[in-house]
């Protein structure tokens, strides 16, 4: 019928390296219609980068939905995003080098999603990670991705799975928005109190948890990470 707007799958992927490299996991979810998470994967990857990880998350996906649904797909990695929309073309026109002339990294799980894209309607959409009311399916995604990583076990829903923890990983000596004490540091000159924008994608020494490119983070006693965790 004219004016019926035709079926659409909106899911989410993300990947977690506890290190990078160190332990990794990957995972996926799809939304029923009222974009709450319906049906999710997630696996261990051992050791691996936290790119490989990314990227690991959208060939599953991608592999696990129907090819002829258009499809909304939600990530966190600018990296995996580029790589597969900016980059890729370039990439297939050098021989699978990149403009420096060196091998493409990852090169096998590109040229597996470009297969699996092929013939696809897909729409990438880039939602920054960690975000109070932030994207749900994003949240979804993260935290199974991060629980994979840190048990190294197969889960989802096929195989009757629990929703994944808020945070897995998070040292039981750090509870999340504990007050620091008073003259422990926090604004003393420091620097702690200012934030800036990450330059590259890395994890919060604190949480545990990933941040993206262009994502605030500040100074915390464990490192770099989300400005809220500095007084966990």
């Amino acid at each position: 019928m004219i004016g019926r707007m035709r079926e659409r799958v909106v899911a989410a992927c993300d990947g977690a390296s506890k290190g990078n490299p160190g332990p990794a996991g990957w995972a996926w979810v799809v939304a029923d219609a009222t974009e709450t998470p319906d049906r999710w994967e997630a696996g261990p990857l051992g050791r691996a980068t936290n790119n490989v990880a990314e990227l690991t998350a959208l060939e599953r996906l991608l592999a696990a939905t129907d090819p002829s649904v258009p499809i909304e797909i939600r990530m966190d990695s600018q990296y995996a995003m580029k790589a597969v929309t900016a980059w890729l073309p370039n990439w297939k026109r050098n021989g699978w080098k990149t403009a420096a002339g060196k091998p493409v990294a990852n090169q096998d799980l590109v040229v597996r999603i470009d297969e699996l894209l092929t013939g696809r309607e897909v729409e990438f959409r880039y939602v920054p990670a960690h975000q109070v009311d932030g994207d749900r399916l994003n949240d979804f995604a993260d935290r199974a991705a991060s629980q994979a990583a840190s048990a190294q076990e197969s889960a989802g829903s096929a195989l009757g799975s629990p929703e994944p923890p808020p945070a897995p990983d998070v040292p039981a000596k750090a509870p999340r928005r504990k007050p620091a004490a008073r003259g422990s540091g926090a604004g003393s000159g420091n620097g702690s109190s200012r934030t800036i924008k990450a330059k590259f994608p890395g994890r919060c020494g604190v949480c545990g948890r990933s941040y993206a490119a262009g994502e605030p983070i500040g100074k915390t006693p464990s490192g770099w990470g989300h400005p809220e965790c500095r007084t966990a």
